[in-house]
């Protein structure tokens, strides 16, 4: 699968953090994954008030999408991250950091006034050409 990197253009500024303005991929299949919440194996919200536990289980969760049907999380081309507060933007960077250390994907930051459950403080969906 061929992948290419927009981090600069003419007249635009570098990304301020870590992702890329866009990804231009060639590929036959793409995976679109709704949105991940932190929720566990065993159907309980992990980690209440903790945003870099919930980020960390949300990329989990978002991983084991992306392998069942063949990928892997350097194929990701795009993610929307969802948080309730502002203050989550920096430990849910980090974690992104920890799970794409390559070139990262495109990315849009959203800070929203609710998640589907209260005690949700991260969701994250993808795009993602299959090889």
């Amino acid at each position: 699968m061929n992948r290419t990197i927009v981090k600069e253009s003419k007249g635009h500024a570098p990304p301020r953090g870590h992702y890329s303005h866009g990804v231009v991929v060639e590929a036959p299949r793409t995976l679109y994954v709704a949105g991940q919440v932190p929720v566990g194996k065993d159907g309980n919200t992990v980690s209440p008030g903790d945003a870099a536990a919930q980020g960390r289980q949300v990329m989990e969760n978002l991983k084991a999408v992306i392998e069942e049907a063949g990928g892997k999380m350097a194929d990701v081309a795009k993610t929307t991250v969802y948080v309730t507060s502002l203050e989550a933007r920096g430990p849910i960077g980090e974690v992104r950091k920890k799970y794409f250390p390559g070139e990262p994907p495109a990315n849009t930051f959203l800070v929203i006034s609710s998640l589907a459950q209260p005690d949700f403080l991260v969701e994250i969906e993808a795009i993602v050409p299959l090889p």
